[in-house]
């Protein structure tokens, strides 16, 4: 089983990598972009013999005390089985 993490920053939170990459990307001719926005992609594998409902309970633990900061990044996550 596998959780996959998106983590982006909140509506409203200055994105200084996005801006810098889409600068870039207009500097080398790609158009039609209003705006970007980079965030972290974390995959994380569980033991074989966990449940559902615990993978769910590790990632949400997981988002909530280290990987996402609740000031300034949202997140969101998909589990495989």
């Amino acid at each position: 089983m596998k959780a996959k993490i998106f983590i982006k920053y909140k509506d409203g939170i200055l994105d200084p990598q996005g801006t810098i990459t889409g600068k870039a990307l207009k500097s080398i001719g790609v158009k039609n972009i209003s705006s970007i926005g980079i965030g972290k992609f974390i995959e994380m594998d569980f033991n074989k013999k966990i449940t559902k409902k615990n993978a769910i309970a590790i990632t949400e633990e997981s988002c909530k005390k280290l990987l996402a900061n609740p000031n300034t990044e949202t997140y969101s996550y998909e589990i495989e089985e």
